[in-house]
């Protein structure tokens, strides 16, 4: 019976120090919204990293954007152990090893960007230059290499687009309906490129 007591005491103990934590390094961040949440203990280059409102970041995360940016829209969430990578190493330097070479080519940092209403799973890697579009999903263990069409579901390595999040057409567009204002709805012709992405699989 004490030792239950002292567990409970030891882990409300931790949440309250992660939540003050977390509220001590929220300014770090280039932006953030309301509500946003994140791992106090994951690794990330705060100034470059750009979130809206009602965002949160699962355990482990590992986001790197040194010379380029990461930017999050609102409504996303992120499972645990996901690494964003806006960056590469200049890997044509000829006479140099590798970790004696800092010098950048213009295409080896490109900004990441996350639109909202993505769902992010689990251990999942997105790599520099990618556009991930509204309402996307991104399978657990995925490595994005290259651009989500929105409302697409994408999963492997390399990762491809699976299927649409949604059944049919008709409710893409009642779904931008209800969550969008009309100047802010993606176009029928946007969601009917979704629609050919996910068929062309």
């Amino acid at each position: 019976m004490i030792l239950r007591w002292l567990a409970a005491c030891v882990i409300l103990g931790r949440r309250v120090l992660r939540r003050v934590w977390m509220l001590l390094l929220r300014p770090a961040f280039g932006a953030h919204g309301r509500h946003f949440i994140f791992d106090p203990a994951g690794h990330y280059n705060y100034a470059n990293i750009f979130v809206g409102d009602d965002v949160s970041i699962g355990a482990g995360a590992t986001w790197m954007a040194t010379e380029s940016r990461i930017h999050v829209g609102s409504k996303v969430m992120f499972g645990p152990n996901t690494t964003l990578v806006a960056g590469n190493h200049n890997t044509g330097v000829v006479g140099q090893y590798l970790y004696d070479v800092h010098e950048k080519r213009p295409g080896d940092d490109v900004d990441i960007i996350i639109e909202e209403d993505v769902w992010v799973g689990a251990c999942a890697t997105i790599l520099k230059g990618v556009h991930i579009g509204r309402g996307a999903v991104v399978a657990a263990g995925a490595l994005v290499n290259r651009d989500v069409p929105a409302y697409c579901v994408v999963g492997g390595v390399p990762a491809r687009v699976l299927s649409l999040r949604f059944a049919a057409f008709d409710q893409m567009l009642f779904h931008e309906q209800m969550l969008y204002p009309p100047e802010r709805r993606l176009s029928a012709e946007d969601l009917r490129q979704s629609l050919e992405a996910a068929r062309g699989n």
